[in-house]
């Protein structure tokens, strides 16, 4: 295994403590995750739990209407599927791939082995949970009270943070999708981005010229959540020294 495919390209699993890492270590399977594929659908008992390391995943809230917005995003930051060890074993949220990449699945009986054990890894995936939630809630303020381009901009920005470079292969139709807005007030956006210089957008590719510019046209929403995220998950001690 390279270190290109190594769990400890999924920050959680970076951060459990040796011990804990090993009880799990020989369980989890190196996965694809590919371009719309479904980990989750809602009312769905999950079978396993996802630490995404070079994929991003959105979660989506669906309505009766058949329209949906996403209200968090996940990448190496975190996992799919906390509602395998929280109790409720299933949620309302559904959980598709919005960039495709690798990600580590293991079966969700073991994760919550080890978060009954009260170790650390229960800590941490509360924690994590904390900061998810914040994302959901900044998400939804943010969609309510902020324009398109602001929430382009955080939208923009967020992806960017996880991945390793500055090119996203995305289409306007999923951007507008997630976003759960117009494809058309996506593109006016766009536009405005790319006559400012801040972005270049060709058919299914957004590469980022000005992260600064994404930064001051955003709203603070970016911020909040980044902060929170720090605040909760940024003083994890990783394992051997990788911190």
């Amino acid at each position: 295994m390279s270190l290109f495919d190594s769990p400890n390209q999924n920050q959680l699993l970076a951060a459990l403590p040796a011990a804990e890492f090993q009880r799990l270590a020989g369980q989890l399977e190196l996965v694809p995750m590919l371009l719309g594929e479904s980990l989750s659908e809602p009312g769905e008992v999950m079978r396993y739990v996802y630490f995404p390391t070079t994929a991003i995943v959105s979660l989506f809230c669906a309505l009766g209407s058949g329209v949906s917005a996403e209200i968090a995003g996940v990448g190496n930051e975190g996992m799919i599927g906390t509602a395998s060890f929280m109790g409720g074993e299933s949620t309302l949220i559904s959980a598709a791939v919005q960039t495709a990449g690798r990600g580590y699945r293991l079966n969700s009986r073991l994760l919550k082995a080890e978060f009954d054990r009260l170790g650390f890894a229960r800590s941490l995936l509360l924690r994590y949970i904390q900061a998810l939630a914040t994302q959901v809630f900044q998400s939804a303020a943010c969609n309510r009270f902020h324009s398109i381009e602001q929430q382009l901009c955080r939208w923009l920005l967020a992806t960017l943070d996880r991945l390793p470079a500055n090119e996203l292969v995305m289409t306007q139709d999923l951007v507008a999708t997630a976003l759960g807005v117009r494809r058309e007030g996506i593109t006016e956006a766009a536009g405005n981005l790319q006559r400012a210089g801040v972005i270049s957008y060709r058919r299914g590719h957004i590469s980022v010229l000005q992260r600064s510019g994404l930064e001051s046209r955003t709203c603070e929403c970016y911020a909040v959540v980044k902060k929170e995220a720090g605040r909760l998950l940024g003083d994890t001690r990783q394992r051997q020294g990788l911190a």
